[in-house]
């Protein structure tokens, strides 16, 4: 199962996870999120002022980690 499908299948279960990890994040990102990490990286990377990269970086290790 790759990340994308990981994080779909427990997205209810990891909201809380984001919000800890990435605080900056609302709600409604995480509700239109729903599983995508694309949006996901994003949203992070538009809150933090990231490079592209590095937010896809950051969710990417996020979904090795569960």
């Amino acid at each position: 199962m790759n990340v994308e499908d990981k994080v779909k299948v427990q997205w209810n279960k990891l909201t809380g996870k984001l919000k800890t990890k990435w605080g900056r994040l609302t709600e409604k990102d995480l509700k239109v999120a729903d599983g995508n990490s694309e949006y996901l990286s994003g949203r992070i990377q538009e809150r933090y002022g990231l490079e592209k990269d590095e937010a896809n970086r950051q969710v990417e290790e996020f979904g090795r980690n569960l």
